[in-house]
């Protein structure tokens, strides 16, 4: 499940989660990362997770895989960005259950007194339920500028990740391998236009991408060059 931002009912996974944020798609893990994460996702390890890295990382992706692999696995999964939940995060966590939970964008809360009380409440409540659980932020628990030093002792004791920041072979080879999954044509020269003119922040350029591939749909369009100035009004 993922839990609704507005703090209404949950939504099924399938409904928010898209089907390019799978475990087996994300390129260049570190070694063991993908397993470990199956492996949590499966109930065959019982862990507190911490991923750490910038935006470009994938952090996303993983956390929303591992809650995809665990849903496919007939367990439960929940997903709760804690951006969408600051100041408020006592209530959303009211509730939160499930065989894996994922908790992402834990910067969002640091320095929030409430919030950090809140998260260290909801971590000591699935550690002694024995859940596993999935962090995700831009830096490391010890670089937080967290006011709680309880809650950054259980973070700190969380097996921690360090994901590395995509290059452009790589973004190119990500968006390759999404374009072939919707059966679109994307033109090399219209690949390499995209990588030197937009952001090379992963979250972007998965945005855009879904913005082509809605408007190649209507238009039934390659992806080109051309077409890529006209969508994104680019010179």
């Amino acid at each position: 499940m993922l839990v609704d931002d507005r703090l209404g009912p949950q939504l099924p996974l399938a409904l928010r989660a898209p089907a390019d944020q799978r475990l087996e798609r994300y390129l260049r893990a570190p070694s063991g990362l993908l397993e470990q994460l199956q492996a949590l996702a499966s109930g065959d390890m019982v862990d507190a997770l911490y991923l750490q890295g910038t935006g470009a990382a994938g952090k996303t992706h993983l956390l929303l895989g591992g809650c995809a692999l665990a849903t496919a696995l007939g367990k439960q999964a929940a997903y709760l960005s804690l951006a969408n939940v600051r100041g408020r995060l006592r209530e959303a966590a009211e509730g939160l259950d499930g065989d894996l939970i994922a908790l992402d964008d834990i910067d969002a809360i640091a320095g929030h007194r409430d919030d950090e009380v809140a998260l260290f409440d909801l971590h000591n409540r699935l550690r002694d339920a024995g859940r596993s659980v999935l962090y995700a932020a831009s830096m490391a628990p010890d670089a937080l500028p967290l006011l709680l030093p309880d809650l950054r002792s259980r973070l700190a004791q969380c097996t921690r990740w360090t994901l590395p920041v995509l290059d452009d072979d790589a973004r190119a080879e990500l968006l390759r391998q999404r374009a072939a999954a919707r059966g679109l044509d994307f033109d090399d020269a219209a690949l390499d236009w995209m990588l030197r003119r937009c952001s090379r922040d992963l979250g972007t350029l998965t945005a855009l991408f879904e913005r082509l591939d809605r408007a190649s749909l209507a238009a039934q369009r390659r992806l080109t060059v051309p077409f890529l100035r006209q969508v994104l009004g680019a010179d």
